[in-house]
């Protein structure tokens, strides 16, 4: 039922939203150059790899470059890429990746795969439904970016601090998730982009 949902909803907001999408990315390119959408490697249902899809907010990283951010203050951002990530709309091409089965429009949000140990039960747990556009863990951290960039080391603060915290908040979800939780966080995800 939440997959049917799911491609309904994405489908649905895909179509609705197909000119603003291209006007985004259009003034991305204009301003920034390409690509306008940027892909990374994330873990998935199961274990699984993905590319999670994101409008482009950093400068293109060189070979060698740090691949996670180090908050709000990382130089690499954008000034336009600034104001996306500030009203959310860098995660509108993750519709795209609703439609084709990676992620769901709640759920544990994914991680990238340094960050997760496939061994760990509470992992397992976590990891035994899609990841979400938003879910819990994403309202409780949504100023994440702005802990790290008063971090000394963006890295660590994020492993030893807030990693844990959503870890357990993703594992939770996955035990208990439900279709009126879901209509919950989707209806206070709305609230925070409204601001």
């Amino acid at each position: 039922m939440k997959r049917v949902m799911d491609i309904g909803a994405s489908a649905l907001l895909l179509l609705i939203l197909a000119f603003p999408l291209l006007a985004i990315a259009l003034l991305i390119i204009v301003k920034d150059g390409s690509p306008a959408v940027f892909k990374q490697q994330r873990i998935g249902r199961q274990g699984r790899p993905f590319s999670i899809l994101k409008f482009r907010t950093m400068k293109v990283s060189a070979p060698g470059e740090q691949a996670v951010t180090s908050g709000d203050a990382d130089p690499r951002i954008t000034p336009l890429g600034m104001h996306l990530r500030r009203h959310r709309m860098d995660e509108l091409p993750q519709l795209f990746n609703v439609f084709k089965g990676d992620m769901s429009f709640v759920g544990p949000r994914p991680e990238v795969p340094e960050y997760v140990n496939l061994g760990s039960p509470l992992w397992q747990k976590a990891l035994s439904v899609r990841p979400g556009i938003t879910g819990p863990d994403a309202l409780a951290f949504r100023d994440e970016g702005k802990a790290l960039s008063q971090a000394k080391n963006a890295d660590a603060h994020y492993r030893e601090h807030i990693l844990p915290s959503k870890l357990a908040m993703q594992a939770e979800y996955a035990e208990q998730h439900s279709l009126a939780g879901d209509l919950m966080v989707l209806f206070r995800t709305l609230g925070v982009f409204r601001g």
